[in-house]
């Protein structure tokens, strides 16, 4: 696999942030991607469930902009179809999405992540044509609100089996991110605890801040 900018800003990444507009209206949301990227996000995902193609699609070109200038590697959730037309550097699936072959025929040679939900999952996972993948939920949240939490015991396990960058996510937040660090995690996908702060990119800065401190070996 090529090793691309993206690609190696994904494997020095420790805090991914996701754009998700349950949490943010479409019009407010490339000013929450601005502050997002300022506080030190170094992923950026766009989800937008049960939201218009057109609207989509128009704002993953508007955050693709953004993220471009600054060198942080743009993921689009669920819609793999709208990567090159955007300017978006990959796609993210979920395990009932499209599955990883039929996707990298869809995006090419650009950066793909999937979601995991166990160590059986992550493992298999870890063998397919992907860049990182996520692992968790880790704790309830009401993004995921139908999955169980699979809470921080196997995280360390995780790490020892699979190869690629390893985010953990689900209930990540500021003032639990120390647990999550101690339990073996390098890298966190954060979601409402972001979106939701007051000051958005402080709350990244001190997230990154405990990140930065836990070597990635």
């Amino acid at each position: 696999m090529e090793i691309t900018a993206a690609r190696r800003a994904v494997s020095e990444a420790r805090l991914y942030g996701i754009l998700d507009l349950s949490y943010v209206a479409a019009e407010v949301a490339p000013d929450m991607a601005r502050r997002m990227i300022d506080g030190g996000v170094q992923i950026l995902q766009l989800r937008a469930k049960n939201q218009p193609l057109e609207l989509i699609e128009r704002l993953a070109k508007e955050v693709a902009a953004l993220t471009s200038s600054a060198g942080v590697p743009f993921i689009i959730n669920d819609h793999p179809n709208l990567v090159q037309s955007t300017g978006a550097d990959g796609a993210h699936v979920g395990q009932d999405d499209l599955a990883v072959e039929a996707t990298r025929g869809i995006i090419g040679n650009v950066l793909l992540g999937k979601s995991t939900h166990s160590v059986a999952q992550a493992t298999a996972a870890g063998v397919q044509d992907l860049d990182y993948i996520g692992f968790g939920p880790l704790f309830a949240t009401p993004t995921k609100p139908d999955y169980t939490p699979i809470g921080t015991a196997e995280i360390t396990e995780v790490h020892r089996l699979v190869r690629h960058p390893i985010f953990c996510i689900g209930g990540v937040k500021l003032e639990n991110l120390e647990t999550v660090l101690a339990a073996g995690a390098k890298r966190v996908v954060i979601v409402s605890g972001i979106l939701l702060a007051d000051d958005v990119a402080a709350y990244c800065r001190r997230c990154r801040a405990l990140l930065d401190a836990v070597p990635l070996v």
